[in-house]
């Protein structure tokens, strides 16, 4: 079920409706209504997957418990192997299984032999990337005692299985989530509104920002040696909205949604764009899965200690290219990161702007500042080309052409071509007012946290309603978030 349809649009209230005025005061009736609207917002899109997701939850509820029984060290490392046995083997089933053995297919031909790949035809459970984290890092923290192990089977299956942001995330930890489904909820109209508000700006981001610049990538793309090297790079900054409003705007929906139910989900995007280098771009993009690597892959395997800080960057990044996909575009993409980061680490310069914001308080950047986010920017949309490329060829050929002498060709025949009228234009002048948007609002947790203090409510509410009309009459072609593939 995607949040930007017509099923969702009932879905939701309906939800609501019954969460808040038939079981008020009822916490147990409330999480088991939660769980099952989770479950019919899941099997909406395949109900046959239901039964992955239930036993992945049932296998670490169950564990979760035996953890609390057993204080022998290799008992409870046997458990946990358990854990982390079902869980990633699920997902390296269904994700990874037809990656390797293409792969091996094509290491045996280039040593002379043929082998045909047996390959099945695996359908990717939608959201299993996310939940199969989510659930992880609660018997993980449950082995490491960092929170004890719950007994009510409803509040856990419904905390693995939470609707809001099962598919795309953010993905939660068992510490922050779990344990407000054991605290009562009452409805508190602040937050519910400031939760709409989320919602309109997510829907904005995906229905006019995401969905309209993928028409253009998609037509660069699929084209790409017809243009010239200037189209080529418009087509990588053009990804580079698409799938910033796409997966940040899936989170705002997510948060905003959670909000509505009384839940506080963790921020995942933290205006990425406005970053001054590529360790402050890691983390505010996407940092609940950042945050979930550094906490339980890159200080386990040491950190930044005993001399091994570039060596586990390296595996970080390496892994979670190979996290998103199954294709060595993915890798070469953490691997590229990897690249840019290091000059940073090496520098020790990885850790300067960990707190602060860029021109806080202040209109305007300083010189030096735009240059820094110019220069960041730029490296992020050329990773972001090998995250969109078909394969690695296709990557390095559509990189070879920007940076040719075809870089210079006038792009008119181009956009000709393309056949959209002044739609490009409209985009354009789009894409700044957003940018404004977030420029102005980049303090703040979302781009229509407006402040009652300083803008009157005339002029609020006029904004919300041109927010709503640009998703009515720039609604292209409905396009699936980006990140249900992961």
């Amino acid at each position: 079920m995607l949040f930007n349809s017509i099923e969702f649009l009932i879905f939701l209230p309906l939800v609501f409706f019954i969460y808040w005025f038939l079981f008020p005061k009822n916490l147990k009736l409330q999480n088991l209504w939660i769980l099952i609207a989770s479950y019919i917002f899941y099997g909406w899109w395949d109900y046959r997957f239901l039964s992955l997701i239930f036993f992945s939850s049932l296998v670490d509820f169950l564990i979760g418990i035996q953890l609390k029984k057993r204080q022998n060290i290799n008992q409870r490392k046997f458990l946990l192997f358990i854990s982390l046995a079902v869980n990633l083997g699920f997902l390296g089933f269904f994700k990874y299984y037809n990656f390797f053995a293409e792969s091996f297919a094509d290491a045996f031909t280039l040593l002379g032999n043929t082998m045909d790949p047996s390959r099945l035809n695996i359908i990717l459970p939608v959201g299993i990337s996310f939940y199969t984290f989510q659930t992880m890092s609660y018997t993980i923290d449950v082995y490491r005692k960092k929170m004890a192990p719950v007994s009510e089977p409803v509040a856990f299956f419904a905390y693995v299985s939470f609707f809001p942001q099962l598919v795309a995330g953010p993905i939660e930890r068992a510490t922050n989530l779990l344990p407000q489904f054991f605290k009562n909820r009452d409805f508190n109209y602040t937050k519910a509104s400031d939760g709409l508000r989320q919602i309109l700006w997510g829907l904005f981001k995906k229905i006019v920002i995401a969905d309209n610049c993928a028409i253009y990538v998609n037509d660069i793309f699929n084209d790409y040696q017809s243009f010239s090297g200037f189209t080529l790079l418009l087509g990588g900054v053009l990804f580079a909205f698409q799938i910033y409003g796409d997966f940040s705007g899936y989170s705002d929906i997510a948060i905003g949604t959670s909000r509505l139910f009384g839940f506080d989900l963790k921020k995942n995007f933290a205006f990425p764009y406005f970053s001054r280098d590529i360790a402050e771009f890691w983390r505010r993009w996407h940092i609940s899965l950042s945050t979930w690597f550094r906490d339980y892959l890159y200080i386990p395997l040491g950190g930044s200690r005993d001399g091994h800080a570039i060596r586990n960057i390296f595996i970080i990044f390496i892994v979670s290219g190979f996290w998103h996909g199954a294709n060595w575009t993915f890798l070469f993409w953490g691997l590229l990161n990897a690249t840019f980061y290091l000059p940073l680490l090496l520098s020790k310069k990885n850790r300067v702007h960990t707190s602060d914001t860029v021109a806080a308080g202040k209109y305007l950047p300083s010189i030096r500042e735009t240059l820094q986010m110019g220069i960041t920017f730029f490296l992020i949309v050329i990773a972001w080309i090998f995250f969109r490329a078909d394969s690695l060829y296709m990557a390095f050929d559509y990189i070879s052409i920007i940076f040719s002498p075809k870089f210079f060709v006038l792009p008119i025949q181009d956009f000709w071509s393309m056949n959209t009228g002044n739609h490009l234009i409209y985009l354009f002048f789009l894409l700044i007012g957003f940018i404004l948007v977030e420029w102005f609002q980049r303090e703040k947790n979302h781009g229509l946290e407006l402040d009652s203090q300083k803008l009157p409510k005339t002029v609020r509410w006029a904004f919300y309603y041109v927010v709503i009309i640009f998703c009515f009459i720039m609604n292209g072609v409905q396009q699936e978030f980006i990140y249900f593939q992961f």
